[in-house]
């Protein structure tokens, strides 16, 4: 079973904003909370943090995400987003899109995104985005945008109940995907774009 190596990752990316600091935690309630519970105003954004599993990992409307453990890629960026607090949706639609173009890119899948945060296979959920924002005095906003994607779930991984609508990259693929290899295209694309859209 692979884990997540943060140093490995790191070095993967060289110079960048999203990914200058990688923190992976064998366990969390969710990723965004850790987060949350991290930043200071002084932490710079492009703080990535992972988590191998989430105990209470959520969707949108607060619906539960399941998070089978060193299965998916489970994470949160810490962001300071040059834009109004009341345009959320813009990092909701712009991370949406650069995974389902990552899934495209690196593994010739055609994901689509199902508004207003889904990216789906085969009309089934691969992939989710959870952006929350709060403001803060005398700094620019904070954005914390949480990703969850399914990678090597095998239909057994998946709940009675979420099964007939869920699916991850290895099922869709039938074979498994290199975890790392593809967190480290999706930060390379998440950086990269994010820098010419909200920096």
């Amino acid at each position: 079973m692979s884990r997540f190596e943060a140093e490995a990752l790191r070095r993967a990316l060289g110079e960048c904003t999203i990914g200058r600091e990688i923190v992976v935690l064998e366990e969390t309630t969710s990723t965004n909370d850790a987060v949350l519970q991290m930043a200071t105003p002084n932490t710079r954004e492009g703080l990535v943090l992972f988590a191998e599993h989430q105990t209470a990992g959520r969707g949108q409307r607060n619906n539960r995400w399941e998070s089978a453990a060193h299965k998916g890629l489970w994470f949160s960026i810490l962001l300071r987003p040059m834009i109004d607090i009341s345009k959320s949706a813009r990092l909701t639609a712009w991370a949406a899109e650069i995974v389902a173009k990552t899934i495209l890119r690196e593994l010739a899948l055609a994901a689509t995104i199902k508004l207003p945060n889904d990216v789906c296979i085969n009309e089934k959920k691969v992939a989710g985005v959870l952006v929350q924002m709060r403001a803060q005095e005398n700094a620019p906003h904070l954005a914390i945008a949480g990703i969850g994607i399914n990678v090597n779930q095998t239909v057994e991984d998946f709940s009675e109940e979420l099964g007939p609508h869920a699916i991850s990259l290895a099922i869709a693929l039938d074979q498994p995907v290199d975890r790392q290899e593809f967190a480290v295209a999706l930060l390379r694309n998440l950086d990269r774009t994010y820098r010419e859209i909200f920096a």
